[in-house]
C-alpha cells in the first residue's frame, strides 16, 4: 500500500482553492482526459505581477488533487517570475514527500505552472501541442516523446521504472518498453561529460578551474537557457568570466525587454547557481560595461 503523508491526505480531503477563477489573468492547461490526468491552473496577477489568487481544476488521482492544491497555496503572494522557479520536487516537499510512483502528479502541477508563466510572458512553448495529434510513445497513458525526454534530463532517470514514476509511460501494457530504453540510451548519449570540480574550493570562489568553469557555464547556457530565450525571439552570449562573476549580453527581443533584469536574476543566475556553482553572479554587460572593461583585480 502506498504511504501518504498526513499533509498530503489533508490537501486531498480538504483541497484548497478549487474551481475556475473568472477574472484570472492567465490560465495554464496541461494533460488530457485520455492520459488519465489533466489540470487547469488559474492565476490572477496585480499591477506588480504578484499572484493575488490561484485556483485549479484537476482530473486525476488523490495525489493529483493534493499536488494542485499545494501548488496554489505555494503561489499566493509570489511574483510571477519567482513563482516560475517552483519545481516538482518543491511541491512534493511541501506535501511531506510523495512516493516515487506518484511523482508524475507533481510534474503535472509544475507543467501547468510553466504554461501559465509562458502565457503571462507571451512565450510560445514547443510542448504546448495538441496532445491528440502528437505521436504517443506510451499509448496506454498518451505520453509523447518530448515529455519522456524532459523527465529523463530533469531527474537524471536511468531506468524504465523511473520514467513511469515521473510520466506514467510504461506503466500499462509494457509494449513501449523497447522505445523507452532507446530514448534512455539516446538522451544519456547526448549528455556532455560532466566537468570534475577542483579538489579544494576557496571560500567565495567557484569550484571549477577557469577552463572547466567556462565550459560548464557555456554548456548550461546552450542547453538550459538559450532555447527558452529563443522562443521569445531573444538570445544570450557569454562574454567573460572573472572569478565568480559571469558577464553576458542579451540579444534580440531580450535586449529591449522590460523584464530583462528579472530574466537575469530569476532565470539565468538561479539556473547557473543551481547547475554550476552557488557563488556565481550574472552581470549584464549593457548595464555594467565600465566594470567589464576595467582591468581584472590582481
Amino acid at each position: 500500500m502506498i504511504g501518504y503523508s498526513v499533509k498530503l491526505k489533508d490537501h486531498f480531503i480538504n483541497p484548497r482553492n478549487v474551481g475556475a477563477l473568472p477574472d484570472a489573468s492567465v490560465v495554464g492547461e496541461v494533460g488530457s482526459l485520455s492520459s488519465g490526468q489533466a489540470m487547469k491552473l488559474f492565476l490572477k496577477l496585480d499591477e506588480s505581477e504578484n499572484i493575488v489568487a490561484a485556483t485549479f481544476q484537476v482530473f486525476g488521482s488523490p495525489s493529483s488533487i493534493a499536488a494542485a492544491s499545494a501548488l496554489t497555496e505555494m503561489l499566493k503572494g509570489k511574483h510571477i517570475d519567482a513563482a516560475a522557479r517552483i519545481t516538482s520536487a518543491d511541491i512534493s516537499a511541501h506535501l511531506g514527500g510523495l512516493p516515487a510512483e506518484k511523482m508524475h502528479t507533481c510534474v503535472l502541477a509544475m507543467e501547468a505552472l510553466e504554461v501559465a508563466y509562458a502565457r503571462a510572458r507571451g512565450i510560445e512553448l514547443d510542448n504546448e501541442l495538441d496532445e491528440d495529434e502528437e505521436f504517443h510513445v506510451c499509448r496506454c497513458y498518451s505520453v509523447p516523446e518530448h515529455k519522456i525526454e524532459r523527465a529523463i534530463r530533469d531527474h537524471n532517470l536511468t531506468d524504465i521504472q523511473g520514467i513511469t514514476h515521473y510520466t506514467k509511460a510504461g506503466g500499462g501494457c509494457t509494449s513501449c518498453h523497447v522505445d523507452l530504453k532507446a530514448i534512455l540510451g539516446r538522451v544519456h548519449a547526448e549528455k556532455p561529460t560532466e566537468a570534475k570540480p577542483a579538489p579544494a574550493k576557496a571560500e567565495g570562489k567557484p569550484a571549477f578551474s577557469n577552463l572547466a568553469l567556462a565550459q560548464k557555464i557555456q554548456e548550461v547556457l546552450d542547453r538550459e537557457i538559450r532555447p527558452g530565450l529563443a522562443m521569445d525571439g531573444g538570445d544570450m552570449e557569454l562574454v567573460d568570466i572573472r572569478d565568480n562573476k559571469v558577464y553576458v549580453t542579451l540579444h534580440g527581443h531580450c535586449n529591449s525587454c522590460a523584464s530583462s533584469s528579472a530574466t537575469m536574476k530569476f532565470f539565468v543566475q538561479d539556473r547557473l547557481r543551481e547547475m554550476v556553482d552557488p557563488t556565481l553572479e550574472v552581470i549584464d554587460t549593457t548595464e555594467h560595461s565600465a566594470e567589464l572593461h576595467a582591468p581584472p583585480m590582481r
